[in-house]
């Protein structure tokens, strides 16, 4: 079941009023395992910096990932999936520039499945407003992901105008040719758990390129993988493209990840 806490309290209908009717406000998810998380700083960063973008005033990061482990001790809960939503009660849309106090909202859901079936996707023509921020501006993402389905795909992969391919509905895309990983360069949002992995990669001796990747040449590279809060997904199709599913592959990603250290949420 999930459970929401705002500033360390059991969120009622009327606390959630400002951001159901607004939908203004930033977040970050993250997988918690024995009240421990990976990557803690980039988690803490990431709010921080986009609290003092979109209302002007700043946040304790590291205060808000001690409100998460307390929410989880109240709910006696010691892994979850935990999402850490920033956005103000005090907020009006009809001045929007005026300097409000930051609210905190601890949200609870269980732990993610490390199993997680291939993915066929299909591409898009879509770029994230403001992809520097973990926005709570969700619509068009679960739109084109709805779509997708819809067409008998599993979910949606978003190019550019140029026609480069940017990243997935809430994930980043990362590209295989059987020697080097491959990540898209372009307006997207780029993850803890992408940052996580190049980190890890990197030293694992995996060797990685960043730069623009065109649709029409998704042909030339064997397979693809999906990254987020929630772990890793092969990525076997995009459009016409069909790849093999690379388990050496997910293999590696995997136990480079799993060397990233847990450290404690409080």
């Amino acid at each position: 079941m999930t459970s929401a806490f705002l500033n360390g309290n059991p969120a009622t209908a009327d606390d959630l009023r400002a951001l159901a009717l607004a939908n203004y406000g930033h977040f970050t998810s993250m997988q918690v395992r024995d009240v421990a998380v990976q990557g803690r700083a980039l988690h803490v960063r990431r709010l921080e910096e986009a609290t003092l973008a979109l209302f002007g005033s700043g946040l304790d990061g590291d205060n808000a990932l001690k409100q998460a482990a307390q929410v989880m001790e109240q709910a006696g809960l010691r892994d979850a999936s935990v999402r850490i939503t920033v956005f103000s009660t005090r907020f009006d849309y009809r001045d929007p520039a005026r300097i409000v106090t930051p609210d905190v909202l601890v949200s609870l859901a269980p732990p993610s499945s490390p199993d997680k079936p291939a993915l066929r996707v299909k591409s898009y023509p879509f770029v994230r407003p403001l992809p520097q921020y973990k926005h709570v501006g969700t619509f068009p993402l679960f739109h084109y992901r709805r779509q997708a389905v819809a067409d008998g795909y599993d979910d949606a992969l978003f190019v550019d105008p140029a026609g480069q391919v940017v990243e997935g509905s809430i994930w980043n895309l990362g590209l295989w040719d059987g020697e080097t990983v491959t990540w898209p360069e372009g307006p997207a949002l780029r993850g803890t758990a992408e940052r996580l992995l190049r980190q890890a990669l990197e030293e694992v001796g995996v060797p990685q390129r960043c730069g623009p990747i065109p649709l029409a040449e998704l042909g030339r590279y064997r397979t693809g993988f999906a990254c987020n809060a929630s772990g890793l997904q092969p990525v076997v199709a995009v459009d016409g493209v069909a790849w093999g599913l690379d388990t050496a592959l997910m293999g590696v990603l995997k136990k480079a990840l799993d060397a990233v250290p847990w450290e404690p949420l409080a």
